[in-house]
C-alpha cells in the first residue's frame, strides 16, 4: 500500500473511481465513500473493531463493492502538530492493510474532526446523545473524506 501525499492520490488512482474515508476510533472504524467523480463525500457505514483480520474483510468487502481505489485516512495529529500514539496507530493499520491488500493511501489530519462533527449533530441535526453514537464515526469519516476531496480539487485549480 504505497502511502503517497493527498495531492498525488489521484495520479496513484485509476480515474472515475471511489474512494473511501476512515475514521479509525478506539472500538470502531468510521467508513466513507466518495462518488465516482470524487466530488462528493457520503457516510457509508461502522464497523465494530474486534479483531484485524475480521476489519480488513470487511474493508475489502466495501472497497470492492464500491470499486474503490484509494483510501483516505484520518490521521489523529497532536494540536501542536506532533504525532503521537493515536497517529502511530493509524500508520500501522495502513501498513498491516497493505500486507494484506496493497492500495493507496493517503492520510489526512483530522484534528478536530469529531468534535466538529459532534457540534453539527447536536446543533444543527438537534440529536440525542443516543442516535449521534450511531453516526458520529462514520459521519466524521465522511467529513474527512470530504475535507481531502475539496483539498484535492483546490489544488487541481491552482495548477
Amino acid at each position: 500500500m504505497p502511502v503517497v501525499d493527498l495531492v498525488d492520490l489521484p495520479e496513484a488512482c485509476p480515474p472515475d473511481t471511489a474512494w473511501m474515508g476512515l475514521d479509525l476510533g478506539e472500538a470502531t472504524i468510521g467508513v466513507a465513500v466518495s462518488d465516482t467523480t470524487r466530488l462528493i463525500a457520503s457516510p457509508l457505514q461502522l464497523i465494530r473493531k474486534s479483531k484485524f483480520t475480521l476489519e480488513a474483510q470487511a474493508l475489502f468487502k466495501l472497497m470492492d463493492a464500491r470499486k474503490v481505489t484509494g483510501l483516505v485516512i484520518g490521521l489523529p495529529v497532536n494540536m501542536d502538530g506532533t504525532e503521537g500514539p493515536r497517529a502511530q496507530s493509524c500508520r500501522a493499520f495502513a501498513r498491516n492493510l497493505d500486507r494484506l491488500r496493497p492500495t493507496s493511501v493517503a492520510f489526512w489530519d483530522e484534528r478536530l474532526s469529531t468534535s466538529a462533527v459532534e457540534r453539527f449533530l447536536i446543533d444543527e441535526l438537534d440529536l440525542s446523545r443516543k442516535r449521534r453514537a450511531g453516526v458520529v464515526d462514520r459521519t466524521a469519516a465522511a467529513w474527512i473524506l470530504q475535507g481531502a476531496l475539496d483539498r484535492v480539487r483546490d489544488q487541481k485549480s491552482w495548477i
